[in-house]
Formats: structure tokens, C-alpha cells, sequence
């Protein structure tokens, strides 16, 4: 979840300044005084919240939301993914959408481009948001874009009067037809601390959801249940050859025990909202002694193709708050073909920038 807290102000920004990551010759020194092989990074990345990260052919696209408006990013490199940013939508004045824009995505579906992304009216309690989509006027994410609206997110596909609150909206089409799956409410209510549960649904097109929703997991396992509030927010698809997973934050955003849980589709041919399809599985990836909160994660593979990569925030202390960072690093796969995210790494560890970006 991407509530719009402080993210950090000067210390966070020297911060992202001395771990950015670099590929070069020499060696490079340290944030400790020491120094840095060359050809590798430190975490986190940069400061913000809800990394979005995607690979398409040689260039790296980033985005963000930053002040009601969303920012997109290119980069030739994985490790240095948040460069050269261009402004590419501002809240309106007026609308459902004018506030409280976070946790954008970049999709390209059937070749166009689409952003999907979260608003609603100031907070808190944030008890008005919602899901909407835009899409890109040509082939270029930093160009120019139209506002396609509120997503329907309800529990019919009639009327807009009867939406439910809805967050991190994600799309991916699965053996021919494309889904969404969103965090949201049983049924709207006055505060926003309210478990909160995943659902999916069929869309007719990347502009509009066309199927009653579904609801397709509840946090009710020991590990996702958190000792203020019950939630699950932040899905992303993660697939390995014909493997499917829906990867999912558990437990609370603004505490240390946030984490990530994951849902196992068993067969892609079968509906995603037949839940006897779905095989839930967690925690798979949780704090440590050093990173804590760790969450909102998404999804790519190196320049070369051959190492994927989790991109994820975490806290910056153990306080209760949405001070946050973003960090990433190189995973692995299991012999069942589910993925091992291992522990997070520290910030004082160098790890080689991902495959293909350093010669």
C-alpha cells in the first residue's frame, strides 16, 4: 500500500545518493569508507515506495506517483533503473481521482501501453479508493496519455454507484484472457481499518472489467494475520515456464512483520477466480535483523534474460510508519518450480549488478 506519508525527506535522499547503483571500471568506494568492487551495487536503490519495474527488449521502464502525479522512467540498466524521468499525468482539479494517487503500474497489453494506478479523496481514513486505468496516445510510456476512467471493482457490472473500495490493481493475461486482481473490501465502510482481501475478475479489454468480481484469498493463515489489522494488497503475477503465481503483501504496511505471501495457480487453463485452483503458500519472503517491512514486490529478469529479479520496498526503522526504501535483488528457483527469494540482503553487502550490464 502506498498511503501518502513522508518518504523520508534529506536523509532518505543521501541515502538513495550513496547506494545508487553504478557499473564502471574502478573500484568504487563504500558509504562505510571502504570500497566497492567494481561492477556491482549497494541497497537500497533509491528512496519511494511501490517499485514497479519492466523490461521491454533492451530498456528498463520504472514509474511512480510523487505529489498526485505519476512519473515514468527509462533506463538501459536494471541497477540504475530510476533515471531519466519524464511527468506523464497530473491528478485533475476535480474527480474521484484528484487525490491520493499511489502504487501505479505499466502494463503493455496486445502491444499498447496502459497505467493502472490508485486515487480517491483525501485522508485519512483513506475510505474512497479506488481503481483507474490510462492508456498511452502512441508507443512511447513517456509520451503522452488519456484518463480511461474508474475501473468497475464492484459485486455487479451495472452501476458505478455501487463501486468498492479497491487498491493495486494489477493485469495479466492467462491462456488467452486477461485478468485483473486488486486488493479491496467485502463492502465499503467509514474507516480504513478494514481487512482487506484479494479479488480478480475478467476484463473484455484493458480498459474495462467485464466479470463479477471474485473473491480469491482472505488472510487467514497464522503468518498473514497481523495484531492490528488483516489485509492482503499488493498482487503481482510471477511465472516460471508454465508455472503461475500471484505474489502478495500479508499483514500490516506500516509495521516491521510485513511481508510477502503467494498464490500457486495449479493450472493456468482454469478460471483465475476458481478458488480450488489456487494453492495458497507463505510467508516466502520476510524481514531480517537489518531490513524490515519488506513488501509491494515486483518482477523482471536481467538484460541477458537469464536471472530474475525481485524488486521490493521496505522500512527504513522498526516505527510504526511508510518511510520507505526500494531495493532488489537476484532470486532463484526451487526444483517444484516455485520461486526462492532466500532473506533480504543487507545494505552493506555489494552484490554484482544483474547479468549483462557489466562487462
Amino acid at each position: 500500500m502506498g498511503r501518502q506519508a513522508s518518504r523520508g525527506g534529506a536523509l532518505l535522499r543521501a541515502l538513495s545518493a550513496l547506494a545508487l547503483a553504478a557499473c564502471s571500471n574502478a573500484v568504487t568506494a563504500a558509504p562505510d569508507g571502504g570500497v566497492r568492487p567494481a561492477c556491482t551495487f549497494l541497497n537500497p536503490i533509491t528512496f519511494g515506495a511501490d517499485p514497479w519495474v519492466l523490461r521491454s527488449g533492451d530498456t528498463y521502464y520504472s514509474i511512480e506517483s510523487r505529489d498526485d502525479d505519476i512519473w515514468v522512467y527509462r533506463s538501459p540498466t536494471l541497477s540504475s533503473f530510476k533515471r531519466n524521468g519524464v511527468k506523464v499525468w497530473s491528478a485533475p482539479d476535480t474527480g474521484w481521482n484528484r487525490s491520493n494517487v499511489w502504487a501505479p503500474e505499466l502494463h503493455n497489453v496486445d502491444g499498447r501501453w496502459y497505467i493502472y494506478y490508485t486515487a480517491g479523496r483525501s485522508g485519512p481514513p483513506f475510505i474512497a479508493q479506488r481503481s483507474g486505468v490510462l492508456e498511452a496516445v502512441g508507443n512511447d510510456p513517456q509520451g503522452s496519455w488519456v484518463d480511461r476512467g474508474m475501473l468497475y471493482t464492484g459485486d455487479d457490472t451495472v452501476s458505478f454507484s455501487n463501486n468498492i473500495w479497491a487498491i493495486d490493481l494489477t493485469v495479466e493475461k492467462v491462456n488467452g484472457q486477461l485478468w485483473a486482481v486488486w486488493s479491496g473490501w467485502e463492502e465499503n465502510r467509514s474507516t480504513d481499518r478494514t481487512p482487506q482481501h484479494l479479488y480478480a475478475a475478467r476484463m473484455s479489454g484493458p480498459t474495462t472489467i467485464s466479470g463479477r468480481r471474485v473473491r480469491i484469498s482472505s488472510p487467514v493463515e497464522s503468518w498473514e494475520r497481523g495484531t492490528e489489522l488483516d489485509l492482503q494488497e499488493g498482487p503481482s503475477f510471477l511465472s516460471n515456464g508454465p508455472n503461475l503465481f500471484i505474489v502478495y503483501s500479508a499483514r500490516e504496511s506500516w509495521l516491521k512483520d510485513y511481508r510477502l505471501g503467494m498464490l500457486r495457480v495449479k493450472d493456468p487453463r482454469v478460471a483465475l477466480t476458481d478458488t480450488a485452483n489456487l494453492q495458497k503458500i507463505g510467508p516466502v519472503f520476510t524481514g531480517s535483523g537489518s531490513v524490515y517491512g519488506v513488501g509491494h514486490a515486483s518482477f523482471t529478469t536481467s538484460p541477458d534474460g537469464r536471472e530474475p529479479w525481485i524488486v521490493y520496498h521496505s522500512k527504513v526503522d522498526t516505527l510504526p510508519g511508510w518511510n520507505r526504501v526500494i531495493r532488489m535483488q537476484r532470486f532463484g528457483w526451487k526444483s517444484d518450480g516455485t520461486p526462492d527469494f532466500g532473506l533480504p540482503v543487507p545494505s552493506s553487502q555489494a552484490l554484482a549488478v544483474p547479468s549483462g550490464e557489466c562487462q
